[in-house]
């Protein structure tokens, strides 16, 4: 197996490298199609890594990498089903998504993010998996859940405590603001800044250089400096899922879906 086209994403290697594609419009938002493409990447991933040495995730969307959750789909969602159902929905989905991103968190071959513009609220926390991330200058790095009341679900905060430490978290988390790619290199959080456009090209270059090196020892030095905080994950998805039930927040959803702005997640 090489690869494999699904609705919302599109998966092959190139050159020893997996290039995964994110292609759905209008910002590669992440519900219940997309969870069930990265499902299947997440099962052919245990294969196609046998013969790779880097995993590389980008967006083939111009408005960014992604725009997290499909919040839409969210709200309509859960306004369908009975107090109890919508919180075994809840559950389900955010086990769901937590399995395929620590799927590739867990990677034993280095995995890359290559972003561009919006890369907010779950398209960060999917970008946060990844061992480097290179952002073109005009990647804008955010979480706007707090806006609606609630906090990052899909892994963010204990992926970010994990790599930046509390202070970058805290100011992230409870200000909502986004940052730039040059703000975000100055925090350890981007390792590389690349012109507009060229993120996809640095990161192939990156994935080529890889190639140099010993994979066993790459992956063991990986399991050692990159520990998943599975306790923290979980607590991550029983608060989220506490908050999910307060009416501020079905109110700032209701809000969020009935906005005619094409693209309201931006500030």
């Amino acid at each position: 197996m090489n690869g494999f086209q699904g609705k919302t994403l599109s998966c092959q290697v190139v050159d020893g490298a997996i290039e995964l594609v994110l292609d759905r419009a209008p910002c590669n938002e992440i519900g219940s199609a997309t969870l069930a493409d990265l499902e299947s990447f997440a099962t052919a991933l245990e294969s196609l890594q046998r013969d790779a040495h880097a995993l590389i995730i980008s967006s083939a969307r111009p408005e960014g990498f992604s725009a997290g959750a499909d919040l839409r789909e969210l709200y309509r969602r859960s306004q369908a089903l009975e107090y109890q159902e919508r919180a075994a929905g809840l559950r389900d989905f955010l086990g769901r998504i937590h399995m395929v991103m620590n799927a590739i968190d867990a990677a034993p071959i280095t995995t890359i993010a290559a972003v561009h513009g919006v890369t907010f609220g779950g398209g960060f926390e999917l970008a946060l998996t990844c061992d480097l991330i290179i952002a073109d200058k005009m990647t804008r790095f955010c979480f706007p859940e707090l806006r609606l009341g609630l906090i990052p679900g899909f892994g963010g905060i204990p992926r970010l405590r994990r790599d930046l430490g509390n202070a970058v978290v805290r100011d992230l988390l409870l200000t909502g603001r986004s940052i730039n790619a040059m703000k975000a290199q100055s925090v350890g959080l981007v390792s590389q800044v690349a012109a507009e456009g060229d993120a996809l090209r640095v990161a192939r270059s990156t994935a080529a250089q890889l190639k140099k090196f010993d994979r066993v020892s790459a992956s063991a030095a990986k399991r050692f400096i990159k520990p998943i905080p599975y306790d923290m994950l979980r607590h991550e998805i029983e608060i989220f899922c506490d908050l999910f039930t307060r009416p501020a927040v079905e109110a700032g959803l209701r809000k969020f879906v009935e906005s005619k702005d094409p693209l309201p997640y931006l500030p």
